[in-house]
């Protein structure tokens, strides 16, 4: 990858206890999870999370991913897009060698102010080899201060689409969540700073936890194998409140969506298959 930042690598394992602990937020069975299976796609957030000191944090209490997040004097951070790709497949058990870095760094006036688009790339090699087995890049805005809350109350027409299911995050799977991917960002666990500081109406669902949710449609539902996800976050989702998840199929890929409970559309996935 062409880094803007110095590449930071670190040893990761893919521990079969943390694995479980994925199952066991989604409600499946911990014990049907095995070493030496594979790590079912979508459930590598937990090789991405970061071990930031706490005197490190950035004042909303994000922890970075593995690389230092700059401020910029901009307090509030969103996840814009997402990228993955799998190579691969990572054994649960597995050793692996994680690569990151700011790929890029743009700031930029708006009719709100100043703001910054960072794009962070991942590599994940398995021990041993050279090629990577997975990579991604995460795409952030960091944005001014804010009081008001976002607007978005208008009662859409229903998601129609070839496969639709609804899920209902709670506090508790947004703490698990952030557990597993040790990411301290008050707006997911802290609902004093999500309403009061950030303006929201309530706990923000983590961008993560909903392609989690929708790389799980796929797997349990659509019953198809992942090889690569382009996601775009479109507007914010919030604990407690139904989430659509609807799903077309687009010749050889799959074309997802998510919707909140006014049916705005609040994320964008297009999967190709293997």
């Amino acid at each position: 990858m062409t880094e803007l930042a110095e590449l930071i690598t670190r040893d990761e394992s893919c521990n079969l206890a943390a694995v479980r602990r994925v199952a066991a937020m989604l409600d499946l069975d911990p014990e049907e999870i095995r070493e030496g299976d594979p790590l079912p796609r979508g459930w590598h957030f937990i090789l991405l999370g970061a071990d930031t000191r706490r005197s490190s944090l950035r004042s909303d209490g994000f922890p970075g991913l593995g690389v230092p997040m700059p401020d910029l004097g901009l307090p509030r951070l969103m996840l814009g897009s997402r990228t993955v790709t799998f190579h691969g497949d990572i054994p649960i058990g597995g050793s692996l060698r994680r690569s990151s870095a700011v790929k890029s760094l743009r700031q930029k006036q708006t009719d709100s102010g100043a703001m910054a688009i960072v794009t962070i790339g991942h590599e994940l090699t398995l021990r041993g080899d050279e090629a990577p087995v997975l990579t991604e890049t995460q795409t952030y805005l960091l944005l001014p201060a804010s009081s008001s809350s976002p607007a978005g109350t208008y009662k859409h027409p229903a998601a129609v689409a070839e496969r639709v299911k609804t899920a209902r995050p709670d506090d508790t799977l947004l703490f698990q969540y952030s557990a597993l991917g040790f990411n301290s960002h008050k707006i997911h666990i802290d609902r004093a700073h999500a309403q009061d500081v950030e303006g929201f109406p309530d706990l923000v669902v983590n961008g993560g936890l909903v392609t989690l949710l929708l790389t799980e449609f796929i797997r349990t539902d659509l019953l198809q194998t992942p090889k690569a996800l382009r996601i775009r976050h479109l507007a914010p989702l919030f604990s407690r409140r139904p989430i659509t998840l609807a799903a077309d199929r687009n010749g050889d890929s799959w074309h997802l969506k998510a919707f909140d409970d006014n049916n705005t559309h609040a994320v964008d996935m297009e999967v190709d298959i293997q």
